[in-house]
């Protein structure tokens, strides 16, 4: 009997059954990989976060993230100590992610795999992506309301922005306790833009919107100042960029300055290619395995089972539907007085879901008039979201911080 008792206190049953908040959570981190792996919605993020998830929730793997507080102390502690304590989740997660080293890194391989040119190309499409933005400053009054403080609410709204590294280093910053329900919402969310924004565009525009032809309207009303030499402009603009926003929003340069260093490398050719398949390569997949593990590690049932979870699970998925609303309506608005008119859809993908976004806006844009592709419109403001998001948190993070 002794030698039985023995085997099952070494199983997980006893665990099982004292924290029965236990196999929701492994529940969840199932349906996560069900989403990456079967729907292929956002796998390089939900597998990793996912499976982080589920290691975390096995009775007696201890690898769940402990959380710092009075008793432990544990931000007192030396990552060789916290090693040896509490294990390598833990070790990853102070060391890479609670430093806010990995949401820059993240931001430098971004950067790399993006190219500006579509944005540059058509310009008065950029500002759209600035209007999406408005979901991120309605959910974070209307979470003060709710009894948030300003600076949860603040890491609550720029779920908002659909740019999991931004809301990562927002919360760092301003709300580390919300670190693991903010993380799991915004990456979830940004997994199920493919059944989101046909959601919202579905309430907001209507079919003879998404009609509307940005090629015909080009030979309409075509552009009176073409970019003649795209390179060197390309070259240009990520060092303008990334000098305004140091001068304008400081707070902002950890983020904005690592994608504009990442983009630098990938414009300036041959000579930094070596730099550019590093950032965009083993550099980029390194750091998403181990954000996407340490961000699921943290959520474990006494972490996820809370009031303020929920919440921000709910609150997230406000700020990310007003967003693409905003940038809807954005777009509405300025058909209104323009003789050249947008397609909604290309306000839709104001988000910074690059570039998932634009690939579901051009599909709707097609099964409303299959002739009708407006990928590299929807590009523009796309990746102008991109900026949207990181200066939004900079300015956030400046005031609140």
């Amino acid at each position: 009997m002794d030698i039985l008792n023995k085997l099952f206190e070494m199983t997980a049953f006893g665990e099982l059954a004292r924290v029965p908040g236990t196999f929701l959570m492994l529940f969840i981190s199932f349906v996560l990989l069900y989403l990456g792996i079967k729907k292929r919605y956002e796998p390089l993020l939900l597998v990793p976060i996912g499976f982080g998830m589920l290691l975390a929730n096995f009775p007696g793997g201890h690898m769940g993230i402990v959380q710092s507080t009075i008793e432990n102390n544990i931000m007192h502690m030396t990552i060789i100590e916290i090693a040896k304590e509490y294990g390598i989740m833990n070790f990853l997660y102070y060391s890479l992610l609670k430093t806010g080293f990995l949401p820059p890194i993240i931001f430098m391989g971004v950067g790399a795999l993006i190219d500006f040119g579509p944005m540059l190309r058509n310009l008065r499409l950029a500002f759209f992506g600035a209007a999406a933005q408005i979901g991120i400053f309605t959910v974070l009054f209307g979470a003060i309301a709710v009894g948030f403080s300003p600076k949860e609410a603040a890491s609550l709204g720029i779920i908002g922005g659909a740019d999991g590294p931004t809301a990562i280093y927002t919360t760092i910053l301003l709300a580390p306790h919300l670190l693991g329900p903010v993380a799991i919402a915004a990456y979830s969310y940004m997994a199920l833009v493919p059944v989101i924004i046909p959601m919202v565009v579905n309430l907001v525009a209507n079919k003879k919107e998404l009609k509307i032809n940005m090629k015909e309207m080009d030979k309409l009303y075509p552009n009176k100042n073409p970019i003649k030499n795209m390179k060197v402009v390309k070259i240009i603009f990520p060092i303008a960029v990334g000098t305004i926003t140091a001068i304008l929003v400081p707070s902002s340069v950890p983020l904005i300055g690592m994608l504009m260093f990442g983009n630098l490398i990938k414009e300036i050719g041959w000579i930094t290619e070596r730099l550019h398949s590093a950032a965009s390569g083993s550099i980029l997949n390194t750091s998403t395995i181990f954000l996407g593990l340490t961000v699921g590690a943290t959520m474990t049932s006494d972490v996820f089972l809370q009031y303020k979870t929920i919440m921000i699970v709910i609150g997230g998925f406000i700020a990310f539907s007003i967003s693409i609303a905003g940038g809807i309506l954005a777009v509405k608005f300025y058909n209104l007085f323009a003789k050249k008119k947008i397609n909604p859809l290309i306000g839709a993908t104001g988000l910074s879901a690059v570039p998932m976004a634009s690939r579901v806006a051009n599909e709707i844009a097609l099964k409303h008039d299959s002739n009708n592709h407006i990928l590299q419109y929807a590009m523009a403001s796309n990746i102008s979201g991109v900026i949207g998001s990181a200066v939004a948190a900079g300015v956030l993070i400046s005031f609140l911080g």
